[in-house]
C-alpha cells in the first residue's frame, strides 16, 4: 500500500491501518485525524507537517521517521518506537508515550505539555528548548539527554534516571525530583525554584 492508496481509504472513511508495511512512505503535509496506525511499520516515513491529531501509533515502528511539525496531540504511541526519529517542532501535547523508545531522536523545540512519557526511553535525546510543561516522566530514561533550555516545570521526574544529561538554562521549577538520579549533573545554571529536591540538593535551590 502507498500514500495515495491511504487518502483514498481515508477519505472514503477508512480510519484503520493496523500492522500495514509501509516503510519510507511520504504523508508529508497531509491531514489524517484519528487515523489508526497500530502496530504498523512506518520506518523512515515522512509525516512532516501532517496532522495525526489523536492518531493511534501504539506498538508502531517509527524509527529514523520524519516527524517535523507533524501535528500529534492527543496521540497514542504506548511503545511506539521512535528511536533517531526526527520530532523537531512536533506538537505533541497530551499525547501518550507511555513505555515509547525515543533514544536519539531529535525533539528540539517540541511541544510535550502534559505529555505522558512515563517509563519512556529517551536515552541520547536532544530535548534542547522543548516545552514539557506538566509532562510525566515518572520511571523515564533520560541519561544523556541534552535538556539545554528546556521547559520542565511542573514535570513529575519520580524515579527517573537523568544521569549525564545536560541541564544547561533548564526550567524546573516545582518539578518533582525527590526520587531521581541526577547523578554527574551540573545543577548550577537550572531553574529548581519549588522543586521537591532530595536532601543532598537543598543547597542548589534557587529563590
Amino acid at each position: 500500500m502507498d500514500a495515495d492508496d491511504i487518502l483514498k481509504r481515508y477519505a472514503a472513511g477508512n480510519r484503520h491501518f493496523l500492522q500495514m508495511s509501509l516503510q519510507r512512505v511520504n504523508l508529508n503535509d497531509v491531514c489524517l485525524v484519528g487515523i489508526n496506525f497500530g502496530q504498523s511499520n512506518l520506518s523512515g516515513a515522512n509525516l512532516s507537517g501532517a496532522c495525526l491529531r489523536g492518531g493511534n501509533f501504539n506498538e508502531a515502528k517509527l524509527v529514523e521517521s520524519t516527524l517535523w511539525r507533524t501535528d500529534l496531540r492527543e496521540g497514542l504511541l504506548i511503545w511506539a518506537d521512535l528511536s533517531k526519529a526526527c520530532l523537531i517542532r512536533a506538537i505533541l501535547a497530551k499525547a501518550d508515550l507511555h513505555n515509547a523508545m525515543l533514544t536519539r531522536a531529535d525533539l528540539r523545540l517540541a511541544d510535550l505539555r502534559y505529555a505522558d512519557l512515563g517509563n519512556a526511553n529517551l536515552e541520547g535525546a536532544d530535548l534542547r528548548y522543548a516545552d514539557l510543561t506538566g509532562a510525566n516522566l515518572a520511571g523515564a530514561n533520560l541519561s544523556k539527554t541534552n535538556l539545554t533550555g528546556a521547559n520542565l516545570s511542573k514535570v513529575d521526574l519520580y524515579n527517573a534516571n537523568m544521569s549525564k544529561a545536560i541541564l544547561s538554562r533548564t526550567d524546573l521549577r516545582y518539578a518533582d525530583l525527590s526520587c531521581t538520579n541526577i547523578d554527574d549533573i551540573d545543577l548550577c545554571d537550572v531553574n529548581l525554584s519549588g522543586a521537591c529536591l532530595p536532601d543532598s540538593l537543598f543547597s542548589y535551590a534557587l529563590n
